[in-house]
């Protein structure tokens, strides 16, 4: 099937191919007719799966074709759970809508608010937030979302992790009864499940791939190492001139900023990722990655979501996550759009049971590498 064949309109078409888009990816083209037709969606898709396209454009394309004289109010709404991922939105729209006419702005914390604020007294179609800028703006009279006509929230089972739920319920009362919601989610646990009852009336369920599921491109491994040898083990991988770009995660923002170090020290271009970083340092160290000029980026969890960078060849777990469903995000950020990558993770002996939890979880036994230095470093692997 080609994107023709989609009832797409012609300057959305025109768009889609400027990008070099000529076939839906299968979430795509199961999610875009559901959605042209004014249905709510339940789409359980993991990451690279091509998920924005698939709601964005059939948002633009139903904005487009209702404007007609009317004035400029937000209707629509998409909600997500970092800044990263609301930027990346943000230039999917601007993509796929270039030659649509339809208006839409990007606001999230973390840096003043006078340019979003402008952009929303200027007139937008389609708002893309974080829930607490959102909120925030909310309460200072500078948005209404009275004229919500699609609600989209995306990476629904990460907002939960966030701890988003208190303002969600908070945001969801401000919304039109009477709407059309998507939600996607990567994983299904009770609490996503809960919220679809709440908040979806009769959803059409698109499910792409089987949940918390990895993708089969993705080569993983496993090193059973000592916590304390983890960074010589890294340093000796990313010798490997084959690994042409690393996204290392770290449990903490400590930790990440410590790895930077020791990769620095080592002469391997390195920038870290994290909370605790200015916006303006994190969208820096994320354009120096995807432009090749830095190898490694160090980040935790919540700063690496929404990272999209073309053609990652290594994901490294430096700590493995207590959340198997992390696992499955974190390795997601590779092996995109049909294309290889490799997922090595580090396992001391206090992280077996996570390792455990992630097989279990992703139904297959990760492959241990055995010939490396720090193998016996570890007792009872």
């Amino acid at each position: 099937m080609k994107f023709e064949e989609l009832n797409i309109i012609a300057p959305i078409l025109k768009a889609v191919a400027s990008e070099g888009y000529t076939m839906p990816t299968p979430i795509q083209e199961i999610a875009i007719p559901v959605i042209l037709e004014g249905k709510d969606l339940l789409g359980c898709a993991q990451t690279g799966t091509g998920k924005t396209a698939a709601f964005a454009i059939p948002l633009l394309q139903i904005l487009y074709e209702g404007q007609k004289n009317a004035p400029r109010t937000i209707k629509g709404l998409i909600l997500t759970p970092t800044r990263e991922l609301a930027i990346q939105i943000s230039e999917s729209l601007t993509s796929y809508g270039r030659y649509a006419g339809i208006k839409h702005t990007v606001i999230y914390g973390g840096v003043a608010q006078g340019p979003q604020t402008n952009a929303l007294k200027a007139g937008v179609d389609i708002l893309v937030a974080t829930p607490g800028r959102l909120l925030d703006l909310i309460n200072q009279k500078y948005i209404s979302l009275n004229h919500i006509k699609l609600f989209i929230l995306d990476e629904a089972d990460r907002m939960l992790d966030m701890g988003f739920a208190h303002d969600m319920r908070k945001i969801l009362k401000q919304l039109p009864v009477t709407r059309q919601t998507l939600l996607f989610s990567a994983t299904m646990p009770p609490e996503i499940k809960k919220l679809v009852d709440t908040i979806l009336k009769k959803p059409v369920k698109v499910e792409v791939t089987p949940v918390s599921s990895t993708v089969d491109t993705i080569e993983q491994t496993v090193y059973f190492v000592d916590q304390k040898d983890k960074k010589s083990l890294l340093i000796q991988l990313l010798r490997n001139k084959s690994i042409d770009s690393a996204l290392v995660f770290t449990r903490t923002k400590h930790g990440a900023d410590k790895v930077v170090k020791y990769l620095s020290k080592a002469m391997v271009t390195a920038q870290a990722i994290h909370g605790n970083k200015s916006q303006g340092a994190r969208q820096l160290a994320l354009n120096n990655f995807k432009l090749k000029r830095t190898r490694v980026l160090v980040a935790t969890d919540i700063a690496a979501r929404g990272i999209d960078v073309q053609e990652l060849s290594h994901v490294i777990n430096f700590d493995l996550p207590n959340v198997p469903e992390t696992y499955v995000h974190r390795i997601g950020r590779t092996g995109r759009a049909g294309l290889g990558g490799m997922a090595v993770s580090f396992c001391d002996n206090d992280e077996k049971v996570y390792l455990r939890d992630i097989q279990k979880l992703i139904h297959k036994n990760i492959p241990v590498i055995e010939n490396q230095p720090y193998a016996k470093s570890i007792v009872g692997k």
